[in-house]
């Protein structure tokens, strides 16, 4: 996989990763302003391609807790996609949801709050993806755990590990407007080598 992106022209798919992000970042930001019923304002997302092995050093070290929202990707395309937050965000964010709520440990509730989120905001995401390549790509249930980041990854890790060592990260922050609360979270998009050309074919870059 580092050879496959080393024949891409980086800045190019940068830029168009980038549009992606940004459009499914609005989208996202649109539907977490719906279900919390206030306005949600985001930065503008920052898209990565970056070495596996220093992913856990971004989301703060191996042994730092975070929450992982797993989906595979399916259709024209075939892979996975994880949506991560730190455990602050993910109780910020339920707090946002249900006020009241995001103190504490997760409970059974909390946690299915939080994988309903996760499944819309990357829904959000694989729409825009599929908007913009014309590819029918859809994503499964979701599976959520709460964990220490090094085990979160692992599950990427085991697939990706089989095709190469870069993975390609979008980060947002999303703040909602009165309460100035920010929420940054992560996603780990994940094709398989053969739905990477896919991709970049839709979109028109040649590798």
């Amino acid at each position: 996989m580092s050879d496959y992106f080393d024949r891409v022209n980086n800045n190019v798919v940068l830029d168009v990763l980038k549009e992606i992000g940004n459009i499914g970042a609005g989208n996202a930001a649109t539907a977490l302003a719906k279900m919390i019923n206030k306005k949600v304002d985001m930065t503008v997302p920052k898209v990565n391609i970056m070495d596996f092995a220093t992913v856990p050093e971004m989301l703060g070290g191996e042994e730092t807790e975070v929450c992982g929202i797993f989906f595979k990707i399916e259709g024209d395309m075939d892979g996975t996609i994880m949506f991560v937050l730190s455990s602050v965000s993910a109780h910020t964010l339920i707090n946002l949801l249900m006020p009241g709520m995001g103190t504490g440990e997760f409970d059974d509730f909390s946690l299915s709050a939080l994988q309903e989120i996760g499944n819309i905001l990357s829904g959000s995401y694989i729409s825009s993806l599929s908007m913009l390549t014309g590819l029918n790509i859809q994503i499964s249930i979701p599976s959520l755990a709460v964990d220490m980041a090094g085990a979160i990854l692992s599950v990427p890790a085991i697939q990706f590990g089989l095709i190469g060592d870069k993975i390609l990260i979008i980060e947002n922050d999303f703040i909602e407007e009165m309460g100035g609360e920010s929420v940054q979270g992560y996603f780990f998009l994940i094709p398989d080598i053969d739905s990477y050309e896919i991709m970049f074919k839709s979109l028109g870059i040649e590798i």
